[in-house]
């Protein structure tokens, strides 16, 4: 299996993240991407190519063009405002406040554009995720070129990203432009499969009224865990989207006893659409050591993952997400791309 990756990624090294009522350096680091990098080489699981650039004409496919703006230029703007620090939002338009005015200020930008002040935008950010598009973009070209499988390495993640709202440590959703990308060039219908802890809710919100690119995820239950706000199993899609969203949120504590089935009958649901090809969120923080998450994954359960997502038979992208315990980061994930080999 092929993977693509940039090192670029490094460019994105936020030192502040609010976690616990205290500013805390994010857990979301450049040593993730760098720890994969070295388990695929170590594994020999297949070559290593650099991205192509595609511009930003595909990921205006998924993202508002204000959105794109925004984030090409609030660097920029923060400095100029406050200085070189991490820029973070300080309030939010909440039930009552107005969403229709987007402010000039730089501090009103990032809060009307921001899900958490958990993703910090830094000198490096726009160089990161322009980056990490193109490192799934180019997946795409693999995919749809012959490879059966092909790896993303992409950094920063970006499931929690939405058309116009980024957080989660995302800001362009790397899955959704991928999947956008395979409907532009020919492909009838794309699946999404989430398997990060966190819910997908900035994939789930791209997608949810559409059927040709339906979306299943398993997750740390809304009640429980980020983001709270969606993730449920009753949103299930809406308009021509009706039924082509599933939602498998889980419990604190659970195994591969609950995991697998869990997989399984996403699987089935994946199957069910008949879709042409597949994209995977890959997020490892299922972990049971992951300092960030309540499941309770082995090493060998990553294994299995990868065999029974194989077991589709379908031409697949993986699209690196999350995963936060750092020493096992690139074991668990490549065990999924060597499950998928068989």
């Amino acid at each position: 299996m092929k993977t693509v990756y940039s090192d670029r990624h490094r460019h994105q090294d936020g030192q502040s993240e609010l976690i616990d009522g205290k500013l805390m350096k994010c857990f979301e680091c450049p040593e993730r991407a760098d720890l994969v990098l070295a388990r695929v080489r170590d594994r020999a699981i297949g070559d290593v190519l650099d991205p192509t650039e595609h511009g930003l004409d595909p990921v205006r496919r998924v993202h508002t063009p204000a959105f794109v703006d925004f984030l090409s230029t609030a660097w920029d703007e923060w400095v100029a405002a406050h200085g070189e620090y991490d820029a973070l939002p300080i309030t939010w338009p909440t039930r009552g406040l107005r969403h229709d005015r987007v402010p000039d200020a730089i501090d009103g930008k990032l809060s009307y554009f921001s899900l958490d002040a958990g993703t910090p935008i830094t000198a490096g950010t726009w160089s990161a995720i322009t980056a990490a598009a193109d490192v799934a973009l180019t997946g795409v070209d693999l995919v749809l070129g012959g490879e059966q499988h092909a790896f993303s390495l992409c950094r920063p993640p970006g499931h929690h990203a939405s058309a116009d709202v980024y957080g989660g440590y995302c800001f362009f959703n790397n899955a959704a432009i991928a999947a956008q990308a395979f409907r532009d060039r020919g492909a009838g219908r794309v699946a999404v499969l989430d398997v990060d802890y966190h819910h997908g809710n900035g994939t789930q919100a791209i997608f949810y009224d559409r059927a040709d690119v339906v979306f299943a995820s398993i997750h740390g239950h809304p009640q429980q865990e980020y983001p709270f706000f969606l993730g449920y199993d009753d949103e299930t899609g809406t308009g021509e989207g009706d039924g082509a969203n599933l939602n498998l949120p889980l419990h604190h504590g659970s195994g591969w006893e609950v995991y697998g089935p869990a997989l399984d009958r996403a699987c089935d649901f994946v199957a069910g659409h008949r879709p042409d090809v597949l994209v995977v969120s890959l997020g490892v923080d299922t972990y049971k050591d992951d300092p960030i998450s309540q499941f309770r994954l082995e090493h060998e359960h990553y294994l299995r993952m990868g065999e029974r997502i194989a077991a589709l038979g379908l031409p697949t992208l993986v699209v690196f997400e999350g995963g936060y315990a750092v020493a096992e980061i690139g074991v668990n994930a490549v065990n999924v791309l060597e499950g998928m080999a068989g």
